[in-house]
């Protein structure tokens, strides 16, 4: 499928490792321009930048703490100033942190949460929209979680809760910057082979969600990224408001 992506200027957040680089690099090799921002994976980033311009894309890696209003704004004038503009915001920092029972989980522990999963997406979007208002154009895709439909495996309720929060922003910003001619949907991946999962998840569970995963196998980072792509393109051209969930099939339990 050509997603008609060449010369695009795509915005991926956390895009050094993990699903955020399997992005980064697949609008790469559609011949996007990417910028991408890391936070603790620099020589990672200095990889990803070689290969997405190996592909024959451009790309710049900044390094930012994305819930820090100053930063954030830093890094969508880098862009800007780099590549004349946004077209494409794949907001995909997030993270688990820790695990902790609720009964446990201290106030601080929750802030973070909610600031790197939720706030970080709030701050990216409400940067690059007048950007995107001024072209009267361009996609937004946030990056939410099946934990937002089911609650998240043990110790995870923070995660769960600000992934369900970010789904709803998705859908609340869709309905609000539509008439402007952007569209925003987001994503919902299920147990994706990653960093993630190597730190936070036990053999054992990965296995037992495979079992009760119709398609019986771990999603990989390009599923996701493939999925980016179709958002991004002319072929999701009515799509807004929506969430993709990629995750083998896998229910709500």
């Amino acid at each position: 499928m050509d997603f008609a992506l060449q010369g695009q200027r795509v915005l991926v957040t956390g895009g050094a490792s993990g699903i955020g680089r399997a992005i980064a690099e697949a609008f790469g090799r559609c011949g996007a321009h990417v910028v991408f921002t890391y936070f603790s994976s620099e020589e990672a980033a200095a990889q990803t930048v070689t290969t997405i311009e190996a592909s024959g894309g451009k790309a710049l890696a900044l390094y930012a703490d994305l819930t820090q209003e100053a930063e954030v704004a830093h890094v969508i004038s880098r862009a800007v100033e780099q590549f004349g503009g946004i077209d494409v915001l794949v907001a995909n920092t997030g993270g688990l942190l820790q695990r902790s029972k609720v009964a446990d989980c201290s106030l601080e522990l929750w802030n973070q949460a909610l600031a790197v999963n939720l706030t970080s997406v709030f701050l990216c979007c409400r940067a690059v929209l007048p950007h995107m208002e001024r072209a009267g154009r361009g996609c937004i895709i946030t990056m939410s979680s099946l934990a937002a439909h089911d609650g998240g495996g043990a110790g995870s309720a923070h995660y769960a809760a600000s992934k369900g929060a970010v789904l709803t922003f998705t859908r609340s910003l869709a309905k609000e910057v539509g008439p402007l001619g952007i569209r925003v949907n987001g994503i919902a991946p299920g147990l994706i082979a990653t960093r993630f999962h190597d730190t936070f998840s036990t053999p054992e569970g990965r296995q037992a969600t495979v079992n009760r995963t119709p398609l019986h196998r771990e999603g990989l980072p390009e599923d996701v990224a493939g999925i980016a792509l179709f958002l991004a393109s002319p072929h999701a051209s009515f799509i807004a408001g929506e969430t993709i969930e990629v995750n083998g099939g896998q229910g709500v339990f």
